[in-house]
């Protein structure tokens, strides 16, 4: 089943990911998936601050990262 939101999903990852990232270069802050994956990302640092075993920038990766596949792949 196709998402009416995303209608150049064809089912390939890497494909669909690249489209999804030049769409938020692209569009900056207007894109819907900028602004979740900087959240998410900073939600990873601040988390990341906390444990003693990762650093901020492998938090703000972690969090930014699994934002961006869950905003690709959504199920």
């Amino acid at each position: 089943m196709t998402d009416p939101q995303r209608p150049n999903q064809n089912g390939d990852f890497v494909t669909d990911a690249r489209q999804e990232l030049a769409g938020m270069l692209n569009d900056g802050m207007a894109h819907p998936s900028t602004k979740p994956v900087l959240l998410w990302g900073a939600a990873g640092a601040v988390a990341a601050a906390f444990l003693p075993f990762v650093s901020i920038p492998m938090g703000l990766a972690a969090g930014a990262g699994y934002k961006f596949y869950k905003r690709v792949r959504p199920d």
